[in-house]
């Protein structure tokens, strides 16, 4: 099979730690060029990707000739640019925010089934090592039926909350959040949020307004599992917690977020594939036999463009991450924890 030829559109900490690292390391996948205008960017990439082509604009680059693109530009872009990839025929893996709204996400979805092409959300985060060892453990029955699922994100990153279009602790790590959840236990039914609505200058920032700086989502699936969602980046203690009980069984686990840490710091896979995605603390499995260990999964956000460029290539329908029609629940999902600081909402199915 050959390979799938993919373009990235963007060039800045999404572009060169989330995407670049695990292109390179895809299976089936060849990146044979990059969209970026800045003399420094442009700089950065003849250091980090010598020998591949940079250019000036999406439309440069299709022209080229690309299977598929990867759009990682700011969020109040990313509408027009995958719409216009849609329209060139090309596969496009979007970013998170997906979509600002559920009328935008279904805007594009109806694009890419009229024009036959593949259209994906980039949720990684569902290969997660701490995400993947907590599925293992679930699959394998070992807490029995699901009831409660706990997740936990709060980071050290006030100055690094996005505003504007797209911006927001809810609709960046939250999107990542509901959908690990959706991903476990199925669609939602009702939600409810709280958001943390802070004064920018009481964060140390330099502009007036308030930013949503965190939030708390509580969910309940048509599975019935209750699933509670929250992260802040607010506070000044970091932390990645999950906790799953079940009829028989509760598991829990404290990680270091391992992989994400690892690309941010300029680390591949490909550096030493053996050890790559495993956290160094193992979880704990408590049930009425007792308490044991359970060591980390491996895992890589490779598999995912890996899935990504086999449902390119018609060898396996679009399950990636996830399809747009529940990306379309998803914005639904925020949207409905955005109308009032706090809401409880039915989602229709």
């Amino acid at each position: 099979m050959d390979k799938v030829r993919i373009g990235l559109v963007g060039y800045g900490i999404g572009g060169r730690a989330f995407h670049r690292p695990f292109l390179l390391d895809a299976a089936g996948i060849d990146l044979v060029g990059v969209v970026a205008r800045s003399a420094a960017k442009r700089e950065q990439l003849a250091s980090d990707l010598p020998g591949v082509t940079v250019y000036d604009s999406l439309g440069d680059l299709i022209a080229a000739g690309v299977d598929a693109v990867v759009v990682t530009t700011p969020p109040s872009t990313r509408r027009e640019l995958v719409l216009q990839a849609i329209a060139a025929g090309v596969a496009v893996v979007a970013d998170k925010l997906f979509a600002p709204d559920p009328a935008t996400a279904r805007e594009i979805r109806h694009a890419a089934a009229d024009a036959g092409v593949v259209i994906t959300p980039f949720h990684n985060r569902r290969w997660d090592t701490d995400l993947t060892t907590l599925r293992s453990v679930l699959d394998a029955g070992r807490v029995g039926a699901p009831l409660r699922f706990w997740s936990r994100f709060d980071m050290v990153e006030r100055h690094g909350i996005a505003t504007g279009i797209g911006g927001g602790v809810l609709s960046d790590i939250g999107s990542h959040l509901v959908d690990q959840a959706v991903s476990l236990f199925g669609p939602i039914a009702r939600v409810s949020c709280t958001l943390d609505v802070r004064d920018a200058r009481s964060l140390g920032r330099d502009q007036d307004g308030q930013i949503d700086a965190g939030f708390t989502l509580a969910a309940t699936h048509v599975s019935g599992v209750e699933s509670v969602l929250t992260s802040n980046k607010a506070g000044w203690l970091g932390a990645r917690q999950l906790r799953l009980d079940g009829v028989d069984g509760t598991y829990e686990a404290t990680s270091t977020d391992v992989q994400a840490q690892a690309a941010v710091a300029g680390a591949s896979p490909a550096d030493d594939r053996s050890t790559w995605g495993v956290e160094p603390s193992s979880g704990i499995l408590t049930t009425a036999s007792g308490t044991v260990d359970v060591p980390s999964a491996q895992s890589s956000y490779t598999d995912y463009y890996e899935r990504f460029a086999r449902a390119v290539r018609g060898s396996v329908r679009c399950r990636c991450p996830s399809t747009t029609r529940c990306t379309w629940s998803r914005c639904s999902t925020r949207r409905a924890g955005r109308r009032r600081r706090v809401r409880r909402s039915v989602l229709a199915p």
